[in-house]
């Protein structure tokens, strides 16, 4: 029988890091970050990190292993997830899949088979030397059923990457876990509003400065633009390409693009219980948990 993990997923300014905690907590579990950016150190605002106060003392993984700039693979990521989700339970505890990324959340949960080789940097170079619509027509021969943005330079990139590496999402499945899966979502119109929201908190917080100090400390623009979202707006804005109120005004449409697209990525799943966020979301989690646990 294959041990039992809980995965709670969702978009951008969901609540599902503050979920994901109160549930830990309610059942001595450790929490396992699924987040493409919060893996790097330093990165903290800009991402979204939970903070230490907000942990509220539950053990969490997979935050802040990395330098920025460095190369991390979803393969990378499935390796030190099944590494910490293999020593919570061997702690006794329930481990506690959290996160946004869902290429990174299915890596673990559906047990993804991934090659997990070194980067060619060779074939990267040749690729940095094609402008983007030709990138994207080569994806396009490859993996016809696309449906990455053809605009979206840095996914299609690594897109190629990783069909020329085989470690592809179809290279077959094998599940270590029995995952039960929990999903985190709000009417349209709310998740904006608390998009918006958490925007000018962060904003408010120093998220400029954090990206200011990064340039300075020496991180390259290309790195922080190839991040999206915030990094790569307040870039923009530190470099002279975009005035602040325009970088404001297209990061917050740039997050509610990306939170449709997360959506469309976890709705395909028909194996999610989405929680009525409008009710008693934690109640309603731990009652699923309860019977999944049995």
């Amino acid at each position: 029988m294959l041990p039992k993990i809980i995965a709670v997923v969702g978009t951008n300014a969901s609540g599902k890091s503050a979920l994901g905690v109160a549930l830990a907590a309610r059942f001595g579990g450790e929490i396992i970050s699924a987040d493409s950016r919060q893996v790097y150190r330093r990165l903290n605002l800009g991402s979204g990190k939970i903070t230490p106060e907000e942990m509220k003392g539950v053990p969490h993984h997979l935050l802040d292993v990395v330098e920025p700039g460095e190369f991390f693979s979803m393969a990378d990521f499935q390796r030190l997830a099944y590494e910490a989700a293999d020593g919570i339970l061997a702690r006794g505890a329930l481990p506690f899949l959290v996160g946004g990324t869902g290429l990174y959340v299915d890596a673990v949960a559906d047990g993804y088979q991934l090659t997990g080789r070194s980067p060619d940097h060779a074939y990267r170079e040749a690729l940095e030397a094609l402008d983007t619509p030709t990138l994207y027509r080569m994806l396009r021969e490859k993996l016809p059923d696309t449906e990455i943005d053809p605009k979206n330079r840095h996914r299609v990139m690594r897109a190629l990457e990783r069909l020329a590496d085989g470690d592809w999402r179809p290279a077959g499945k094998s599940p270590r876990y029995r995952v039960l899966k929990l999903g985190v979502s709000w009417p349209r119109e709310i998740l904006k509003q608390r998009i918006d929201e958490r925007l000018r908190r962060r904003l408010d917080e120093g998220m400029v400065e954090e990206v200011r100090s990064l340039l300075a400390d020496g991180v390259s623009p290309e790195f922080l633009i190839k991040l999206g979202l915030e990094y790569k707006y307040l870039t923009w804005y530190l470099t002279g390409k975009m005035a602040y109120g325009q970088m404001t005004e297209e990061l917050s449409l740039a997050i509610k693009r990306l939170a449709k697209r997360q959506m469309t990525w976890f709705r395909r799943d028909p194996a999610i219980r989405w929680l009525d966020m409008a009710g008693d979301p934690a109640g309603e989690a731990a009652r699923l948990i309860d019977a999944f646990l049995g």
